[in-house]
């Protein structure tokens, strides 16, 4: 009730009168008054994240005729929302529902609201969503340059193809935890020339290899494609991998492919090769690299045996001076010079051996 006095509603308008951005996310027992008394003292609000507030939805006509008088004082209502939105069309650039069970309705109630212009929308774990409501919305919204779907679990590839073609300056694409989406779907990115970011973590139907050719495509439009997540991906296999690297070109700054059980040294080895901008690598739980293959020393025929050679040949170096230590023959970490976050997590074929030698080219 603080802002029900009227002397601390002007005091705090006057004091929030420059504000851009309001984050209101996860309180549960936020109501229209509060937010609408809140809201009323932010007259330059471009940004509102409401993500995990309990939000209700009463669908229906009577969303276009809602005044500030049937505001509720125990709930937080769409037609509230939809209310504020309205008023505030055309300076509002950017909003976060996640979490708050969107339906395709409402989605597109938002998205027709006259001289609304987002450039950023935030639907994460809206599990009710439609591809059909998607591709409306990218009708609605051409200008959009960042969207989050991640754990819109009813999405599939149509839905990124709905993306593709009506949002064409997209740079910020969440498609995480969508577990419909397939290979077939990735074809679509090859229209999104503008794309930064891209994380598809968790898509566990996705192999790589559609991505790898539409990346390709977009290699060469600026700006490049600067940070790709395909953690978790259980498809993802080397061959895939090894096709995809190189399509994603120096620009590339964040790699993620945490948890993706089945590449081996192949793909470290080329990752060294052609991303040495890199300035994050995530190899969290990838089980199958092993000390030659962060050294660059060439793959060992025999295993075991081998394995102990390798382990002996490094303690004589690091034993012996410095001077004499030998320098990669293939590619290794060490042409990874840009390189300021590193996770080898749970990569259990490692040993302190090959650790302390990367360890010793980088900081000696």
């Amino acid at each position: 009730m603080l802002l029900a006095q009227p002397k601390m509603a002007q005091q705090v308008q006057q004091a929030l009168s420059g504000l851009r951005e309001l984050n209101l996310a996860g309180l549960r027992d936020l109501a229209d008054l509060s937010f609408n008394q809140l809201s009323s003292c932010t007259p330059s609000l471009e940004r509102l994240s409401l993500a995990y507030c309990h939000l209700t939805f009463e669908l229906g006509s009577a969303w276009g005729s809602i005044g500030p008088q049937d505001s509720s004082p125990s709930q937080l209502s769409f037609h509230n929302l939809l209310r504020f939105v309205k008023e505030r069309a055309g300076s509002l650039r950017a909003l976060d529902l996640s979490g708050t069970g969107l339906p395709p309705e409402a989605l597109q109630a938002l998205g027709q609201v006259a001289g609304l212009q987002l450039q950023e929308l935030s639907m994460h774990s809206c599990r009710d969503l439609s591809t059909e409501a998607v591709a409306a919305l990218c009708r609605q919204q051409p200008g959009l340059t960042s969207l989050d779907l991640s754990g819109c679990s009813e999405l599939a590839d149509r839905a990124l193809l709905a993306v593709s073609r009506g949002l064409r300056h997209l740079r910020h694409l969440s498609l995480r935890k969508l577990r419909r989406l397939t290979d077939a779907g990735c074809t679509a990115l090859g229209g999104l020339r503008e794309l930064q970011s891209l994380d598809m973590a968790e898509c566990c139907l996705v192999s790589g290899q559609e991505l790898a050719q539409a990346l390709g495509s977009v290699c060469g439009a600026p700006p490049p494609l600067a940070s790709l997540s395909l953690a978790y991906c259980s498809s993802l296999k080397d061959t895939s991998v090894l096709s995809l690297i190189p399509a994603l070109g120096p620009s590339l700054r964040v790699l993620d492919l945490s948890s993706c059980v089945a590449l081996t040294n192949r793909t470290l080895q080329t990752i060294c090769t052609y991303l040495t901008p890199l300035l994050v690598l995530r190899l969290a739980w990838c089980k199958e690299l092993r000390d030659w293959g962060l050294l660059g020393l060439g793959e060992p025929r025999e295993e075991p045996a081998q394995g102990a050679q390798l382990h002996q040949e490094l303690e004589d170096h690091a034993s012996g001076p410095k001077d004499s230590s030998p320098q990669p023959q293939g590619p290794s970490l060490l042409m990874l010079q840009a390189l300021q976050e590193l996770d080898l997590t749970a990569c259990s074929k490692l040993t302190d051996t090959s650790l302390a030698k990367v360890w010793d080219w980088w900081c000696g």
